[in-house]
């Protein structure tokens, strides 16, 4: 399993310090990418929010993403991940885009795409029906624009006629493309893609991770038709990781804050109710579909909708409820289930081996969470880092 860093660039309210507090974030993140760079972590990957006040101030990555690859000289960066619908991004601006960005790296990139959620389809005025489909297709055309001297496209949202995108990009034939998961429906639709499932461990227990896995295999096995040149198989999960000299040391940094905070913050942000709600009429949607609701069909049937909900589970219901849960619990409950990896490095070690166990391919540990200082980052990091030769590395695609 190849260790990754993913960054948010979260800045809560209480580390508002003085007229220069986004600046100083932008060149904590700098040093932070270039110290991952020093330890051999493999992708930085970079997320795209948008008036994401406090919980990501990641607005612009394709800018931190040149100025980090500028300075480093092996880690890969990836744009994690370009939100696919057309009023946040073309697909032609992201061709272009990821082309130079390949270029200004070495060859060094890696592009996701995804789809976003409702806050940001409200502030942009984009319609939610369209996003699934604009999301295949950028999917389906960024490829064609880099390896086409001419492209062609019509759709009820795009008509291109002879286009000619350029620069092509370095790599050849281009760079690997991933797919943001947070559902078995999208992890399904990026194995029928053939690109790289970006997932998420937390509030998920390494059970249903590994169901996730086995479902992306499946279709890539079962059904894939590549939208690019070449299949990219590997599969990647972020999730919160802070490694200090003790476990006290990790509390007393502001771990169990930090977790909370970040629960709490993306709850808040994503207005996780309302996709949820969307999320299990959609997944309803394709579990009675007369075809069977395709590889999420069967995944779906294979739940016994009457068992009981997990331990987190019914804390995430009481948290989208408006319940005022402790961060205690919330600490308690996700330390529980192991989707965290907080404490020594040998409580850290143990817990990458478990994911390891699990078949990803990479994980992203995500370290910047919530108010937890620049300093008690950087330790993380590095000592994080300092494991890395002791797991079997997959090759960046």
């Amino acid at each position: 399993m190849r260790l990754d860093i993913f960054s948010e660039m979260q800045h809560p309210k209480e580390r508002w310090s003085g007229p220069d507090h986004e600046h100083d974030l932008i060149q904590e993140t700098l040093a932070q990418a270039k110290l991952a760079d020093e330890m051999g972590y493999g992708v930085w990957w970079q997320v795209e929010h948008h008036t994401a006040v406090e919980f990501s101030y990641s607005s612009a990555p394709e800018c931190m993403l040149t100025a980090i690859a500028m300075s480093t000289r092996n880690l890969h960066v990836g744009h994690a991940s370009v939100l696919a619908p057309g009023r946040f991004n073309h697909p032609i601006r992201i061709a272009e885009r990821a082309a130079f960005l390949d270029h200004l790296s070495g060859g060094r990139f890696q592009l996701g795409l995804a789809r976003s959620t409702l806050p940001e389809w409200r502030v942009f005025n984009i319609d939610p029906d369209r996003t699934r489909d604009q999301l295949q297709q950028a999917f389906q055309m960024v490829p064609k624009m880099w390896t086409q001297e001419r492209f062609s496209w019509e759709s009820q949202d795009y008509q291109l006629r002879d286009v000619r995108v350029i620069p092509k990009p370095y790599r050849k034939p281009h760079p690997p493309l991933w797919q943001a998961c947070s559902s078995p429906a999208s992890f399904e639709q990026a194995g029928r893609n053939g690109v790289g499932a970006l997932g998420v461990t937390l509030w998920a227990s390494p059970e249903e991770v590994a169901e996730m896995i086995h479902l992306y295999r499946e279709a890539l096995r079962t059904r894939c038709e590549p939208v690019g040149e070449f299949v990219n198989d590997q599969v990647a999960f972020f999730t919160f990781v802070h490694c200090a000299d003790s476990e006290r040391e990790a509390m007393e940094n502001g771990a169990a804050r930090a977790a909370a905070w970040y629960t709490t913050g993306s709850f808040t942000f994503f207005e996780a109710k309302d996709l949820f709600i969307r999320t299990a009429a959609e997944l309803e949607t394709l579990a009675k579909d007369p075809a069977g609701g395709g590889l999420t069909g069967q995944y779906l049937r294979k739940k016994d909708p009457h068992a009981p909900q997990s331990q987190a589970q019914r804390l995430l219901g009481r948290v989208m409820s408006g319940e005022k849960v402790p961060d205690e619990e919330i600490w308690n409950v996700l330390s529980a289930q192991e989707s965290l990896l907080v404490g020594t490095k040998d409580q850290v070690r143990k817990r990458l081996r478990h994911y390891e166990g699990l078949g990803i391919d990479a994980l992203m540990t995500f370290h910047q969470v919530g108010a937890l200082p620049h300093d008690a980052v950087m330790k993380s990091i590095r000592l994080t880092g300092e494991l890395i030769p002791e797991f079997h590395t997959p090759a960046r695609p």
